[in-house]
């Protein structure tokens, strides 16, 4: 693991290198003094953890965090600070640790071992969602191809719903808002139906889809998904977001605006 250390102060960005690499799970650590460079080098070396002072001259270190983040969306960051007051702003950057200096060795390290327990290596879900930027589903690591592109709308939206049943009738109005839904559309979304479920199955995915008369859900525990991690709070899943929630589909962008604001209070 990697560490980046940020502080326009050298001794500081000294102590914070030094203490870092008295860590074991440390592999290596570099410090810059300055935030443009730091950004540099980020560009060439894989960053794990970016520990960042806030209060710098030629860039704060919230405004850091976030060109970080953007470099490099699954760095996680953690501030260390002489001030207080910025608790906040840095939580708006999904932060998930703020120090307060002088440093006290033990609560660095209980950060650090936090930030590295939600970068642990997962193993790869049988069933997993992808729902940051575009939806994508993936069975064993591989993506699945849907014959219409109803039948995976209609599976992202009932992703989006977490478990919550819907009727034909309610599922048919977010996908087609602009039909009606008489005979000839029940026939056409009865076919869309099958397909879904034909393709789950072709993929060994068959028992995240649940249907019991005319209500259909899909069952979260048999999925991995990202977007119900970052409602759990889980750390990388809230670091990995980026304001984008299913941005293929329009009627996505209610839930976009809650994950966006959740987190940034």
């Amino acid at each position: 693991m990697t560490i980046l250390c940020v502080d326009d102060e050298e001794l500081m960005m000294e102590e914070a290198v030094k203490l870092c690499r008295d860590i074991p799970q440390i592999d290596g650590a570099q410090g810059f003094t300055r935030p443009r460079e730091a950004l540099d080098w980020i560009k060439d070396h894989p960053v794990d953890i970016a520990l960042l002072d806030i209060c710098m001259p030629e860039m704060d270190g919230i405004e850091l965090a976030a060109e970080i983040k953007r470099l490099s969306p699954y760095t996680a960051v953690i501030f260390l600070t002489g001030h207080p007051e910025y608790a906040l702003r840095a939580f708006e950057v999904h932060a998930i640790g703020y120090l307060l200096k002088p440093v006290d060795r033990g609560r660095l390290a209980a950060e650090i071992a936090y930030a590295l327990e939600g970068k642990r290596p997962r193993q790869t879900p049988h069933v997993e969602a992808r729902t940051f930027g575009n939806f994508d589903l993936f069975v064993d690591g591989e993506p699945v191809r849907f014959k219409r592109a109803k039948c995976k709308e209609l599976l992202a939206y009932l992703i989006d719903r977490h478990g919550g049943s819907v009727t034909r009738a309610e599922a048919f109005a977010i996908l087609w808002e602009d039909r009606l839904y008489d005979r000839s559309m029940q026939k056409q979304f009865d076919v869309i139906i099958r397909s879904l479920k034909n393709t789950l199955e072709a993929c060994g995915a068959a028992d995240i889809f649940e249907m019991n008369r005319a209500r259909m859900r899909i069952r979260p525990d048999r999925i991995s998904c990202d977007a119900y991690r970052f409602f759990d709070a889980d750390s990388a899943a809230v670091n990995a977001y980026r304001g984008e929630y299913m941005s293929n589909y329009a009627w996505a962008s209610a839930t976009e605006g809650y994950m966006s604001s959740r987190f940034s209070r």
